[in-house]
């Protein structure tokens, strides 16, 4: 197993040296003679977890490695985000999407590990933790582990569930809302202010506010559309790195802007 599948995670280090010595000296080489009985492929496999943290000189010294020994490897790249993978990587690869998991499948594994592990959970802290999960298991249980090294044998609360995920807020929610509904840009701009001096994510800022602006009865439906076309936009330019200030000044301008037509 080990002659025939190298895995680099992100707690290894990935620059440029490692794919041009460890990953290309593992790749080289060609694979030892077939174990009679076991099914074994002719080829080994390279598995590069959240490759997206990868920069891009190291993408381009893994792009000519796969080119080069692609007879004897195989190359599995596992990202979050594959907007921040090299487009010649891309195009070399056959793409595969996951869903998020069934809530019903994290409430029962989240379960099992509760009482596994003797993990007290105070009333909703389940749901609150499915929520802010977002139908990732490794961060739901990362979150539980995080209460549970806090609280110890004390009931875990939604309320630090909710704080772990850097959730903002009700109330600076309903401030924003405030703000863009009177279409004053002074307002808007103290609003977001305190919202990025307190540290919160615009990541997560755009997701409440995305779910606050449909349920929005003052709204029409084609308001919604337009602001829904400005949401993407945000929140492409976010994953790719822009200025989360900005873009949520930006996004709470235009919203405003609309709101008031």
């Amino acid at each position: 197993m080990k002659s025939r599948v190298l895995e680099l995670n992100a707690s290894d280090e990935r620059g440029i040296a490692v794919i041009r010595e460890k990953v290309k000296d593992f790749s080289r080489t060609t694979v030892t003679s077939k174990v009679s009985g076991y099914p074994c492929p002719p080829y080994k496999i390279v598995i590069l977890d959240e490759a997206d943290s990868m920069t891009k000189d190291a993408q381009s010294a893994l792009r000519r490695t796969m080119e080069t020994y692609s007879t004897t490897t195989r190359f599995c790249i596992v990202c979050n985000y594959v907007s921040r993978i090299i487009e010649p990587i891309t195009s070399r690869c056959a793409k595969f999407r996951f869903k998020s998991l069934p809530i019903e499948d994290i409430q029962s594994r989240l379960e099992m590990i509760c009482l596994e592990e003797g993990v007290n959970l105070a009333a909703n802290t389940m749901q609150t933790l499915i929520q802010c999960s977002g139908g990732d298991l490794r961060k739901a249980i990362t979150f539980l582990q995080s209460g549970y090294n806090l609280q110890g044998s004390k009931p875990i609360t939604p309320s630090m569930i909710n704080e772990m995920a850097g959730k903002i807020p009700d109330d600076i929610i309903r401030q924003c809302i405030e703000a863009w509904s009177s279409n004053d840009m002074n307002e808007i701009q103290k609003v977001i202010q305190n919202a990025m001096n307190e540290g919160y994510s615009g990541e997560n800022l755009l997701i409440q506010l995305h779910d606050e602006i449909i349920q929005d009865q003052n709204l029409t439906t084609l308001q919604k559309a337009q602001i829904s076309q400005i949401l993407s936009t945000v929140d492409i330019d976010l994953v790719q790195g822009a200025d989360e200030h900005l873009q949520v000044l930006n996004l709470m301008a235009q919203v405003a802007s609309i709101a008031a037509s």
